[in-house]
């Protein structure tokens, strides 16, 4: 019997969906476009990029774009403000986790009474995201548990704002909406195998570790058998480039069921490849939004098995000093490459687009606020635009929802979250 009614609030948590959605009106406030371009790189405070001699591209971008001077990530840790970005929500979810893949027995986290996912103490895999009529974890301004540091209070926004947990959360992204209004999407991630996202929770391109897949089958390599005795390897060799907690399309049932092939994780795709980034951007085939993810190496994150190059921040203080420079290199480079790949592109040049380059959070924010670097480039319109306007996560999510004449959604369609209209006039 405890089965049967388990089995039936699943069965009506996500047929709500269709019915119960927490998206509102079509916000306002800029022009349609048909192309964005989102750059998400990782884990440095404002002040850390911002002047930083290591990032001179990024730097001189500042100044000829425009950029968001009051723009701040939401909480911690990576995940929350990857979803935060691509669906308006945490979806009660404060973790890094990897996904519970295709577990459709799951029940969502945004379902009532489901308590929140978090690192620490661990809640264990994250089941996929989905449904309707849901409920998020609040935002409080200061962080006073231990989920993320052993030292709190981490900052989260600016240390005085904070936002109410929402009871109308929709669990889908601006890539459901897309393809329900006809248009695509795909989540470009470099590091990731030209075999695809499914069931891999990290990979250096060429082995991964992971979950199983839809067939069911296991994407964990065997190193037991590569291993030989003169090349003994094991998982711990594994750098990871590819981390799932930096593609938030994933996590979500839609996605990773792919009953429609537009909705799929056959939308996911590494930088190189017959159909990843670069070639894309050079057949001029590229989707209306593309969510661009660097690797671990290139997005500033770092890794602590890698190179030298590779490695962490010695001191994460919210300042330059204890940075790794060549790590801030490194992104440096990154950014210049995927930048000018998409203005080389023919696209840049006859479609109105425009390029997002930001920061997922100040990692981590227990002596500084959350304040992240957002720069915006147009190809029309004004230019040199410095913003003093206040702006998070979500209004950068919103603002996407305007570019494309979407309804706004979850936390987007909060009062006070306002369209990025100054920077992409």
């Amino acid at each position: 019997m405890k089965k049967l009614v388990l089995a039936t609030c699943i069965a009506a948590f996500f047929a709500a969906g269709a019915a119960q959605a927490g998206q509102g009106r079509v916000p306002e406030g800029i022009p349609s476009l048909d192309h964005v371009f989102v750059i998400m790189m990782e884990n440095h405070a404002y002040a850390q990029v911002a002047g930083n001699p290591q990032a001179p591209f990024i730097n001189a971008l500042m100044a000829k774009a425009n950029v968001a001077k009051n723009y701040y990530a939401i909480a911690h840790p990576s995940l929350t403000n990857y979803l935060e970005v691509v669906g308006g929500s945490n979806f009660n979810n404060l973790s890094d986790q990897y996904p519970d893949w295709h577990n459709t027995a799951c029940i969502p986290n945004i379902a009532p009474g489901r308590p929140t996912n978090t690192d620490s103490p661990s809640t264990g895999l994250l089941c996929p995201i989905g449904g309707a009529r849901g409920t998020d974890a609040p935002t409080p301004a200061l962080d006073l548990t231990m989920n993320e540091t052993s030292a709190p209070p981490l900052t989260n926004i600016d240390g005085t704002r904070s936002i109410a947990s929402g009871t109308n959360i929709d669990g889908i992204t601006i890539a459901d909406q897309l393809v329900r209004a006809g248009k695509s999407w795909k989540s470009y991630q470099e590091g990731l195998p030209l075999s695809g996202a499914d069931g891999v929770n990290v990979s250096d391109g060429f082995y991964s570790i992971g979950g199983k897949n839809a067939a069911g089958v296991s994407v964990t390599s065997d190193f037991a058998a590569l291993a030989t005795a003169g090349n003994p390897v094991s998982a711990a060799n594994v750098v990871y480039l590819y981390a799932v907690k930096h593609n938030p399309f994933a996590y979500f049932a839609s996605v990773q069921e792919g009953r429609e092939p537009e909705l799929s994780l056959r939308r996911v795709a590494s930088f190189d490849g017959e159909h990843g980034l670069y070639a894309d951007l050079k057949a001029s085939s590229v989707p209306n939004f593309a969510f661009i993810a660097p690797n671990q190496c290139e997005d500033m994150h770092g890794r602590g098995n890698g190179t030298a190059f590779c490695n962490y921040d010695a001191d994460d203080n919210g300042t330059q000093t204890g940075l790794n420079p060549s790590l801030i290199l490194q992104g440096d480079l990154a950014v210049q490459r995927i930048v000018t790949a998409i203005k080389a592109s023919r696209v840049w040049a006859e479609k109105r687009s425009a390029i997002v380059v930001l920061w997922d959070e100040n990692d981590y924010s227990t002596r500084t606020s959350n304040q992240v670097v957002a720069i915006v480039d147009t190809n029309y319109g004004q230019h040199r635009v410095a913003s003093s306007r206040y702006y998070d996560h979500y209004s950068l999510t919103r603002t996407l929802d305007a570019a494309f004449n979407l309804p706004c959604l979850n936390h987007a369609c909060d009062t006070g979250v306002e369209v990025m209209s100054d920077l992409f006039k």
